[in-house]
This record gives structure tokens, sequence and C-alpha cells, in this order.
């Protein structure tokens, strides 16, 4: 307990799923935290996004720590509205050591309309972007950005499966520029002694995983599959027998890249695969 005591980290899509399950183990190692969800439906991810009521869910759980949480309904495309978001929670706290750019869709499948691959894209990469530099100017000497990436930017077809469809382009296409982007932006604040890193989760068990896009990405053989059919699929992802990692397994590489145990760790591609990349 204690590994990020005293510091204020910030966590978009926190209302559920990885990125409620990152600010929660924050708090629980001592962190403040600053929650961000956009709490609206995206037309065309495929699948709903969560709500007010699971932001308001987060809070609840960070605060059971007796931590501190400033959360604020915003859309990671709009970055006026997120340096407002920021800069107001970061007066409320005092302060801003880590960042934690997590939230994304991903609309795969060939049904998908080509504004798929703008909307993947627009979320995965744009948002990381927009929260990355909304907050930059907060963080100081000791402080820590992370990016979730995905082990789909590492694996082969990655941007030209057609069975992926538009929205699976972009959203392979936004993962491997992150790829790029935290070794780039690692190298540019290492004077200033501010780390960049990103985790690279397999399919984790959240609802961007349990979908009816996703469900038939991986049974591409029926017509409506449930989510029992995927599950006899997702296995064959990783090398590990297993379907897939839980959002504590990612929000362990978090908290470890969040606190001073990594301090000189920056520039790093971490997978949380279940060796998923073995398998290339």
């Amino acid at each position: 307990m204690g590994r990020v005591e005293g510091k204020t980290a910030l966590v978009t899509g926190a209302a559920r799923g990885q990125g409620r399950q990152h600010a929660v183990r924050l708090a629980q190692e001592g962190a403040d935290v600053i929650l961000i969800d956009i709490c609206a439906d995206i037309p065309g991810a495929g699948y709903p996004m969560a709500t007010p009521e699971d932001l308001a869910e987060t809070v609840r759980l960070v605060e059971k720590f007796d931590r501190r949480a400033v959360s604020s309904v915003v859309d990671v495309r709009d970055r006026p509205a997120l340096q407002l978001a920021v800069s107001a929670a970061v007066d409320t706290l005092g302060a801003l050591d880590v960042i934690v750019a997590n939230a994304g869709i991903c609309p795969i499948g060939p049904d998908f309309p080509v504004t798929a691959f703008a909307d993947a894209l627009d979320v995965d990469l744009i948002g990381v972007l927009n929260t990355v530099h909304a907050a930059l100017p907060f963080v100081s000497a000791g402080g820590s950005i992370i990016a979730t990436g995905s082990v789909a930017a590492m694996l082969p077809n990655a941007v030209n499966n057609p069975a992926n469809g538009p929205g699976g382009a972009g959203y392979g296409l936004a993962k491997q520029f992150i790829t790029d982007y935290v070794v780039v932006l690692a190298r540019q604040l290492a004077p200033q002694g501010i780390r960049v890193n990103a985790v690279h989760p397999t399919n984790c068990d959240t609802d961007m995983l349990h979908s009816a896009p996703m469900y038939k990405a991986f049974r591409k053989d029926l017509d409506q599959p449930t989510r029992a059919d995927a599950e006899e699929a997702f296995p064959r992802m990783q090398a590990m027998p297993i379907p897939y990692v839980e959002p504590d397994d990612i929000a362990h590489a978090v908290v470890y890249l969040a606190s001073d145990e990594s301090r000189y760790v920056t520039g790093l591609q971490l997978p949380v695969d279940g060796g998923a990349l073995l398998k290339i």
C-alpha cells in the first residue's frame, strides 16, 4: 500500500472497465484521482458506452479509500473541454503527477461504414493526444504519462485485415501510432524528468470485449454469436491457456508505471498479453 501516496492521477475512460480499475487501484495505493469519461453513446462504436451512473460509482469506489475524486463528463475528442476540466481539477486537488490516457473504442467488423475508421482514430489516437497535451503543462519532474495501447498494434495485419472493417483498421492504426508516440515524447520529456510509457493489453474482460461486434469478430462462422460462442475462440489469441486478462492485470502495470518504482523506466512498450505476441 502507498506506492503512489501523495500523487494525483488523471484517468480517462474512468467510468468502467480498465479505466475504473486503474482509478481504484491508484486510489488504493494512495493517489487522488481525476476521473474523465464521455458518459454517452458514440453512434459509430456499435455498443453502449458508460453512463453517468457508472462514473458516479467509480467516484464512490475511489472515495472508499479516503482519497479525493474529481469527475467530469468530457469527450476526449474535445480538447478545449478537456483543458477546462483538467485545469479546474488541478485547481481543486493542487497537483497532477500521473496521466493515464486510457479512453478508447473498437468498432470492429466488416459491416461498419467507413466513418467507423474516423470514429476509432478520433477516440483512440486523437483522444490520447488531446488528453496528454491538455494535461502536460501541469505535470512536473517525476511525473508519469501512461497510454493504453493494444497488442493489436504489434500483430500482423493490424490495419489491413478486411474482416476487421474500417473501424478495426482505425483502431489498429491508432494503437500503432501510440507505440511510436510514447517513444518520441519520452525522448522529449526525459530532460525534464517526466516518463512516458505504453501498456499493451490483449483481450481484456470489459464491455468492449463483451460486445456484439467483438463476438462476431472472433466467431465469423456464426451469424449471431453469443458470449459462450466467443468464449470458445478467445483463448486462440494468447499463448497461455486463458480467454482474456482482467482489468486488474492491466491496473497492476499502470500502478507500477505511475509509481517511483519505475522512476527510470521511460519509452517502454509493456505488453500484458498472456503471451499473445509469442504467437507471431
